[in-house]
């Protein structure tokens, strides 16, 4: 696909990649692949060591936002589908543990951008899996005991994969600037 490739082109494109489920999950499962289609965009033609490259003042690198958003779709799904404890309690991290979820956000020793990419479409796969088949997208599961959260909050799948969708969104932004520092490349524009 070429850089000059118009915005109208990549949605259609994200809209026919969008798994078939009726009304209202239609649109949230278009939404999330039009915004996974410009994170995975901000990749194209990148080597591994390109991809763990660091182009900001920020950690963030284009190969550790695709592993982060993976695991953002995985553990979120999970709540959905069992609540808080698939999550864990943040309040009771350890370093080890905020160390390895930093590790979240890099491109690490011996891993490769097809590897994180291939990782992704298979957790994407299976939340678009998930919000076609879930019986009810009102189902509510109590948010997990984190430093974010409210406590005693509750949120329905809805809300779960609008938060999917506003957070990969929001990695889709950092990553074009990523990329755009990397090479000049950009995903729009």
């Amino acid at each position: 696909m070429s850089e000059t490739t118009n915005i109208n082109e990549l949605t259609t494109r994200a809209l026919a990649d969008a798994p078939t489920a009726p009304g209202e999950r239609a649109d949230l499962l278009a939404a999330l692949a039009g915004h996974r289609h410009y994170l995975r965009f901000t990749t194209r033609d990148l080597t591994d060591e390109q991809a763990g490259r660091r182009t900001t003042a920020s950690e963030l690198c284009l190969g550790g936002l695709i592993k982060h958003v993976t695991v953002v779709e995985r553990t979120w799904v999970a709540f959905i589908l069992g609540g808080p404890s698939a999550m864990g309690d943040f309040t009771a991290m350890t370093e080890a543990d905020w160390a390895r979820r930093a590790d979240e956000f890099r491109l690490l020793p011996g891993e490769t951008l097809a590897g994180v990419l291939a990782d992704y479409a298979e957790a994407a796969r299976r939340t678009d899996e998930l919000v076609a088949t879930l019986p009810d997208l009102d189902a509510t599961q109590p948010l997990p005991k984190a430093p974010w959260c409210e406590p005693g909050v509750r949120w329905s799948a809805r809300r779960v994969l609008m938060h999917i969708i506003g957070e990969t969104a929001q990695h889709a932004g950092h990553g074009d600037i990523i990329r755009e520092s990397l090479d000049g490349a950009k995903s729009m524009g």
